[in-house]
């Protein structure tokens, strides 16, 4: 049972949560008085409870002990890998044109796509071998706009082959020193603000996609609409003093496993999408296990399902995203109505009967005199923020904020090349076409 399903403790957490209010504290004391009042109404003395921990201790105490220890011991190993891999950041340089569509960048994702499976057991809790996080990040500084991606060192090649290939003319810049340096950790004199977002709905049913979009026909390049032009237009306007960071954080989906370092199994989510897929198609059907039945599927609901049968086909990530808002003019600078149009960028994802990216967390509540009455969580919440940036790291900081699949394709109409369809000025493209000198320069010494 989930606890939104529990009576009163769901209703208090859907109202709060509901409201952006950190409902916690208040669920926990309502849980401490439930249990109080329980004991006392059958009678039982809190010494007596007391008691039964003690006598009980050699029974929950290993059980919890050997979770804590195994989470831990897990988180560690997995930390080891991952600084023992590297990382490489480089800057992608657009080529002058782009005439491929996003599948381009679909074709991309698919190939670094490492389940990272271990051989054996010693791999996976002495090594920590697992599947190694990649970020493809946006960035504008006073307006001017770059595309970034950081990828594991052992990778890297990998992904540099995959995007020549697949780009032609586009430059790959290795980073030595990171953007992100520039902002100090304390953040002094600075107005910050992050958002997390993601999938709306649950992961099997996909957003819309570039397909949708008719990207995939090749429409002349006056003709096309580009999901990535809002979001870029909206980060070439804004001012010389502000910058945003989107971060699109991925790694690929695997299933769960004693042997892949998880106690509990699990399958991979193709699983829940043939469910989905299974209560469309039984949809109108009065008695399903009649003869002669058949689902009486409307056009949309044919849509979907080919939506949702496609979609499972392509090479699954585990997705989260964020966008970080800095204004160097000091605290309490912040433009709201800028925070409004990049929401609308990524609602254009949304198809009503599907699924959409959304805004699922931010540092700040509703009400702060209830969330945050002292006044020091939501500084805590932003340089959290911006030390995870900096790792690469995104901890969901609620349920809402989990993890979600996001395929290649879904994956590909938020994050790709884009042609000139996008006017923006100030995104950085190549200056020139390089090319090798002709092969009938005249040759010898030249004489003055």
């Amino acid at each position: 049972m989930k606890l939104d399903d529990i009576p009163v403790v769901g209703w208090i957490i859907g109202t709060l949560g509901g409201e952006d209010i950190d409902y916690g504290f208040p669920v926990f004391l309502l849980g401490l008085l439930f249990v109080l009042l329980g004991l006392d109404y059958i009678g039982v003395s809190q010494s007596q409870v007391f008691t039964l921990l003690i006598v009980t201790a050699p029974v929950w105490l290993p059980y919890i002990t050997f979770k804590i220890f195994f989470h831990v011991y897990m988180n560690m190993v997995g930390k080891k890998f991952g600084i023992k891999s590297g990382r490489t950041i480089f800057e992608i340089v657009l080529p002058p044109e782009v005439f491929k569509s996003p599948e381009a960048m679909e074709i991309v994702f698919t190939q670094v796509f490492n389940a990272a499976n271990p051989d054996n057991l010693m791999e996976t809790y002495l090594d920590g071998k697992r599947p190694l996080p990649y970020t493809f990040e946006l960035v504008s500084r006073g307006g001017a706009v770059k595309f970034y991606a950081t990828i594991p060192e052992k990778f890297a090649q990998g992904f540099t082959d995959a995007m020549y290939a697949q780009y032609p003319g586009v430059e790959l810049i290795p980073q030595e020193l990171d953007y992100t340096a520039e902002i100090p950790n304390n953040l002094k004199n600075l107005s910050f603000m992050s958002f997390h977002f993601g999938k709306k709905k649950g992961s099997e049913f996909p957003i819309k996609t570039y397909i949708d979009f008719g990207m995939d026909k090749m429409p002349k390049e006056e003709e096309k609409v580009d999901p990535m032009t809002p979001m870029l237009e909206v980060l070439a306007g804004i001012a010389p003093e502000q910058q945003i960071w989107v971060q699109f954080h991925v790694k690929a989906h695997r299933e769960k496993g004693f042997k892949l370092g998880q106690l509990k199994a699990k399958g991979t989510w193709e699983k829940g999408v043939a469910k989905e897929v299974e209560k469309l198609m039984t949809t109108g059907i009065d008695d399903p296990n009649e003869p002669g039945s058949f689902p009486r599927i409307t056009p949309g609901q044919r849509s979907d399902i080919e939506a949702m049968e496609r979609n499972a086909d392509k090479a699954p990530f585990e997705f989260a995203a964020r966008f970080i808002y800095i204004n160097h003019k000091g605290e309490g600078n912040y433009d709201g109505g800028l925070f409004a149009r990049m929401i609308r960028t990524i609602a254009q994802t949304e198809l009503k009967n599907r699924n959409g990216l959304g805004i699922r967390w931010r540092t700040d509540y509703n009400y702060k005199f209830l969330s945050d009455p002292f006044g020091s969580k939501i500084p805590a919440m932003k340089k959290a923020e911006l030390k995870e940036y900096k790792l690469r790291k995104l901890y969901p900081k609620s349920g809402a904020m989990a993890y979600k699949i996001m395929t290649a394709e879904e994956m590909a109409t938020i994050f790709h090349l884009p042609g000139t369809v996008a006017q923006t000025p100030t995104l950085n493209r190549v200056g020139s076409t390089r090319a090798e000198a002709p092969a009938n320069l005249p040759t010898g010494n030249i004489t003055h």
